[in-house]
């Protein structure tokens, strides 16, 4: 089975554009918007270029249906964390965070939780192994690892308004 032929598109001051041809000789898109929204387009089978169905989902909902496509308990290259009593998670700041504009050290998330944050995902960019000077902002994602009374502790601390 041939690869599939995925095209990408970077649309300034938007996001990225996904175009994928599937082997049915589908058009489907979807729109990585900079706010973590997204867009799928599916495209008329009579004429590729016109959209027959849209569809604008939140960050969440982007979320949820890359788990329904792509579950972790498939994925040989994914991490199994709760074999090992861990746990991965995101955890979102709120735009009225009292963490918002502050650096990630004042969180003593480790000091406090044991928890590390592995990474912060601002819109569509991520930075992985923040360090302790990171500017926090509401509309961050965290991704945190630890036990999971930790990551449990961890969200309540970012959960502080």
């Amino acid at each position: 089975m041939p690869a599939p032929r995925m095209r990408t598109t970077p649309l300034p001051g938007i996001g990225v554009q996904y175009d994928l041809t599937t082997r049915e000789r589908r058009h489907l898109s979807v729109i990585a918007h900079r706010d973590g929204t997204r867009t799928v387009n599916l495209y008329r089978a009579d004429d590729p270029d016109a959209c027959a169905q849209s569809l604008h989902l939140t960050g969440a909902e982007a979320t949820s249906l890359i788990d329904a496509l792509m579950p972790a308990h498939h994925s040989p290259n994914l991490l199994h964390t709760t074999d090992l009593g861990l746990v991965a998670e995101r955890i979102e700041l709120s735009a009225h965070s009292y963490w918002n504009g502050r650096v990630l050290g004042e969180t003593r998330m480790r000091t406090e939780t044991g928890v590390s944050v592995v990474a912060v995902l601002r819109r569509a960019e991520a930075r992985p192994s923040p360090a302790p000077d990171f500017r926090l902002a509401g509309g961050d994602t965290l991704i945190v690892i630890g036990t999971r009374e930790g990551v449990d502790a961890a969200a309540a601390i970012l959960g502080r308004e």
